[in-house]
């Protein structure tokens, strides 16, 4: 055999052995194409449907609690007995009292005669009520007041003066105290922000004797805060009190008045 007959026959053994390592792989190719086509599909179905979870549940939070807490927080000062405590520095106990004063006033205490309205007032005053705003008229909760007597201070010190250490002696005695029982004549409803009329019935305590007596009550409530004036007609003898009474100098009748500003805020 030629050396030209060698070299044909290795190049046709070569070629043939190109074509076996060859010849499969595109038979192979249209089942890869369908395999990467499944695993785009899968990629693309799998974004659209959780945005589509995400829009349906983030709207729905929002409207389901955000009312629910307001309605809460508004509706609970006016469910059930609620606890109102007076502030001190915005409230005032006052006692006002008839004098009449004749000629010697006017060399004694520089007062002209005649009748006038004698006022005292003082803000020692500190206590707490219960009210149920859903209906007035139910049991009255805790509804305690008290005043420092000692500290009522009028237009004229030396009145003052003789109050704590004379007549009343509201030195030794000091402390005014009334206890609430019930009240009548108020709404069975109310809308925080009205004015409401009622009586607040209860016992008085002065000079440690114990009298019923009856507030006459304007209040209203707004914001958490209740705001009014109570009065009250009381009679100095039912407390062990003689009205002064000096010859041709002045006199003060037995019935006197005490009115209460107060400003209360929830506990």
């Amino acid at each position: 055999m030629t050396s030209n007959s060698i070299s044909n026959w290795l190049i046709a053994l070569l070629l043939i052995a190109t074509v076996a390592a060859c010849g499969p792989a595109p038979a192979s190719a249209p089942p890869a194409a369908e395999a990467t086509t499944a695993v785009e599909v899968t990629t693309v179905a799998e974004p659209t449907s959780a945005p589509t979870e995400a829009a349906a549940a983030s709207p729905t939070e929002p409207a389901d609690t955000t009312p629910a807490d307001t309605a809460a927080t508004e509706g609970e000062l006016l469910t059930g007995l609620v606890t109102y405590v007076i502030v001190s520095e915005e409230s005032s106990a006052s006692y006002i009292a008839d004098e009449e004063f004749f000629g010697l006033a006017l060399g004694k205490y520089g007062i002209p005669e005649g009748l006038v309205d004698t006022v005292g007032t003082t803000q020692a005053i500190e206590g707490q009520f219960q009210l149920d705003w859903d209906d007035l008229n139910s049991p009255l909760g805790e509804s305690t007041f008290t005043a420092d007597l000692s500290t009522l201070e009028s237009n004229q010190p030396r009145r003052d003066d003789w109050i704590r250490d004379n007549g009343p002696e509201f030195g030794t005695y000091p402390t005014a105290t009334f206890v609430g029982e019930s009240l009548e004549g108020a709404p069975t409803s109310y809308t925080p922000g009205e004015e409401v009329d009622f009586q607040l019935i209860g016992q008085m305590t002065i000079r440690e004797i114990t009298q019923p007596a009856t507030f006459d009550v304007t209040a209203r409530l707004e914001d958490g805060t209740v705001t009014g004036t109570a009065t009250a007609a009381l009679l100095m003898s039912d407390f062990g009190i003689t009205p002064p009474d000096f010859a041709n100098t002045l006199t003060v009748a037995d019935a006197f008045e005490v009115r209460i500003d107060f400003t209360a805020h929830t506990q």
